[in-house]
């Protein structure tokens, strides 16, 4: 069963080693999830297969994700919390 289609699961995927993550991505699971489009609950999804630490170096703007999907969708999450 896919993340997408069971939010308590998607919820706990989102629940990392490290705050500075948990503080990004559990508000937008909360507040911004829900309106994406499929495509983009899938790069969600595909997101949070990534490691921490290329998470946080993204996040943190010390790298850029080569992958231009995912590259999007930190830059959405981004913009939705205001970091």
């Amino acid at each position: 069963m896919s993340l997408t289609d069971n939010k308590p699961r998607l919820r706990w995927a989102c629940r990392r080693g490290m705050l500075e993550l948990d503080i990004l991505f559990m508000p937008f699971v909360e507040e911004a999830y829900d309106l994406l489009s499929e495509k983009d609950k899938q790069t969600f999804e595909r997101l949070l297969e990534e490691q921490d630490p290329e998470l946080f170096a993204w996040f943190m703007g010390h790298k850029v994700c080569e992958d231009k999907e995912l590259n999007a969708m930190v830059q959405c999450i981004l913009k939705r919390v205001k970091v």
